[in-house]
């Protein structure tokens, strides 16, 4: 899969498998992401969750998109290092994006209301039908 099929099928499948590391224990949950283009992918996030503690220490991630409507399991996996982010246009983006932040009293200057981006992506695509082939990496971000 080339990279803007990539990009279009995280977009398309947003909800994912986001695991980080806890000490020496790894830790999974699921994140619904932003947006993705070339430069990375994005996501909202409040500081006093334990995943952003997570990160903090250690900013290497990995993230599974699947697509539930396929009939040969097609997903794509992404390893990457977390950034944060602090800027004020991609945060009106998401609160516009989604309501519900608003309404939780979230603004753009709320200091616990931060983006991450996920940058020095590694993808690569599986579906049953190539899960025999060698992997095929593409990177980005």
């Amino acid at each position: 899969m080339e990279l803007n099929d990539l990009i279009k099928f995280i977009n398309q499948n947003p909800m994912c498998s986001f695991a980080t590391v806890d000490n020496d224990q790894p830790r999974v949950r699921m994140l619904q992401l932003f947006s993705a283009d070339m430069t990375g992918l994005y996501f909202s996030m409040d500081t006093n969750k334990e995943v952003y503690k997570q990160l903090e220490a250690n900013p290497k991630v990995e993230l599974c998109f699947f697509d539930p409507k396929s009939k040969a399991g097609d997903m794509v996996r992404i390893t990457g290092k977390v950034v944060f982010i602090q800027d004020k246009s991609m945060k009106r983006k998401v609160l516009e994006a989604r309501p519900f932040l608003k309404q939780m009293g979230i603004t753009e200057e709320t200091p616990s209301f931060v983006i991450l981006k996920v940058a020095k992506c590694q993808a690569h695509h599986w579906s049953r039908s190539t899960m025999m082939e060698p992997k095929k990496y593409v990177n980005f971000g």
